[in-house]
């Protein structure tokens, strides 16, 4: 397991949502254009660095093949790593960020203000329970 590589990315996931809990408007996400791009932009890289992290940590433990990105947070709920809570909760943002990134429709500001309102936190959620599985695998 490169465990290095995880924490990289946990750390990286833990600064986009200090970013976004320190400098964001939510109120400025209907009129101003930069605002709601940067909201965006921060909430992608937010989520494929879990992407990332969950993907890393599937192929290490040898869990399966995921023919998604959520059934990557599938996996990790199985493995024990999250609850089915915060599983099902990643798997919504996974879809997120296909969206962000394919541009398959427009996201509401409305999802935008919830998910910086309601949702941050699910992210660092993530990250102690990925730190604290990769803590108890690497114990002698």
């Amino acid at each position: 397991m490169d465990a290095a590589l995880i924490e990289k990315k946990l750390a990286f996931i833990q600064t986009c949502v200090r970013e976004l809990q320190e400098l964001a408007d939510p109120g400025r996400l209907d009129t101003d254009v930069r605002e709601r791009r940067f909201v965006e932009h921060t909430l992608q890289l937010a989520i494929q660095a879990a992407l990332d992290a969950a993907s890393h940590w599937v192929s290490a433990r040898r869990l399966g093949e995921p023919e998604t990105n959520r059934a990557l947070f599938r996996l990790l709920t199985e493995d024990g790593v999250v609850d089915r809570e915060l599983g099902e909760t990643l798997a919504a943002m996974a879809g997120l960020r296909n969206i962000l990134v394919h541009g398959y429709q427009t996201v509401n500001t409305d999802k935008l203000r919830e998910i910086l309102d309601h949702h941050l936190g699910d992210l660092n959620r993530f990250t102690a329970a990925l730190h604290a599985a990769m803590q108890h695998f690497q114990r002698p």
